[in-house]
């Protein structure tokens, strides 16, 4: 994103911050621009957790391995009446062995437990991940929607937002973004 005026004489690269809010505007765009088809998402290759009525959806791009994906683990933890889709995301170069655990995570027989009980005890479930999974899939996704970190969560809007957010932020964004998808909504009606 860049910044020009009215005759492009001058042309402006970088972001820019509203001082009062202490918000990213840039950041805040680039996200709307960057949206994903939330609707188009192979949900049977994420790890779906329920927790209250489960109205909202959150989508998770997380690897194992990854501290700040721990972060975000405990930040969720106080949402409520959220779907949340994690689609398994090892980025090998950092954490070579965050597929093996990805694999022996989806092979577990109840797929939420054994994530939750990975994150909260680093217990993996006994198995050797051999299992038909989808973390090659998921990887090709995620590199397909320009997912380059973790972790990333996409919201009711199809925006993507990176990083280990606190929970006010992450409830704030989600309910701007749930907001947005309704007036997408009613504007293709």
């Amino acid at each position: 994103i860049f910044y020009t005026d009215a005759k492009a004489k001058y042309i402006v690269v970088g972001a820019v911050y509203d001082t009062e809010s202490k918000t990213n505007l840039t950041e805040e765009r680039q996200r709307k621009l960057n949206r994903v088809d939330i609707a188009g998402l192979p949900y049977d290759l994420a790890i779906k957790k329920v927790k209250g009525t489960g109205e909202r959806k959150l989508v998770v791009f997380s690897d194992a391995d990854c501290p700040f994906c721990h972060k975000l683990e405990q930040e969720m933890a106080g949402l409520d009446n959220v779907t949340i889709y994690t689609f398994l995301f090892p980025i090998d170069q950092l954490h070579p062995e965050a597929a093996q655990k990805s694999k022996q995570i989806w092979c577990s027989s109840d797929r939420t437990k054994a994530w939750d009980e990975f994150f909260a005890s680093g217990k993996l479930p006994d198995n050797k991940g051999e299992c038909a999974n989808p973390v090659a899939a998921t990887q090709a996704l995620g590199q397909k929607l320009r997912i380059q970190a973790t972790p990333t969560m996409i919201l009711a809007d199809g925006s993507v937002l990176p990083g280990a957010v606190p929970l006010a932020r992450l409830e704030a964004a989600m309910k701007e973004a749930e907001a947005d998808a309704k007036k997408m909504a009613a504007a293709k009606k």
